[in-house]
């Protein structure tokens, strides 16, 4: 049995929500872009050696913190928008909150001590963590409502 779906308006502020993260993305890498000439670390070199570079440790913990964005991002923008089905609203200001965080994320580790990453960027787990809750709700309601 078909199951429809209709989009609410409010679904608007989760497609908003994704595009603010895409914009902090974008930033992220112009960042990586600014520390790979400051710290003479160019292209396709991905990490710097500290054996061949005495910046290296900085522009790495740059480099990192974008990386680590990127591969939480499939996670992120897929609970986002499923868990945004049914629960728009708060999906949206767990996505906006999860991109604040992801920014202080990203600005403790460019200071080059990775510990600081989590003083306030660690708040983006609970924000990952309440939209994998959205989407487990969205994926129960469905099949509760197929099986009725």
């Amino acid at each position: 049995m078909a199951v429809s779906i209709e989009l609410t308006k409010e679904y608007g502020y989760v497609v908003l929500a994704l595009v603010a993260y895409a914009f902090l993305n974008f930033w992220m890498s112009m960042q990586v872009g600014k520390a790979r000439r400051k710290y003479k670390v160019f292209y396709p070199t991905m990490y710097a050696i500290e054996s061949e570079n005495k910046d290296a440790k900085l522009f790495n913990c740059v480099q990192r913190g974008h990386q680590n964005s990127i591969e939480m991002m499939p996670l992120f923008f897929a609970t986002l928008l499923v868990g945004g089905l049914q629960h728009p609203v708060i999906a949206a200001a767990l996505g906006v909150f999860y991109a604040v965080a992801r920014f202080f994320y990203f600005k403790g580790y460019s200071t080059g001590n990775p510990e600081n990453r989590l003083k306030i960027g660690g708040l983006n787990f609970f924000a990952i963590f309440g939209l994998i809750i959205c989407t487990a709700s969205f994926g129960i309601n469905l099949v509760l409502r197929e099986s009725l």
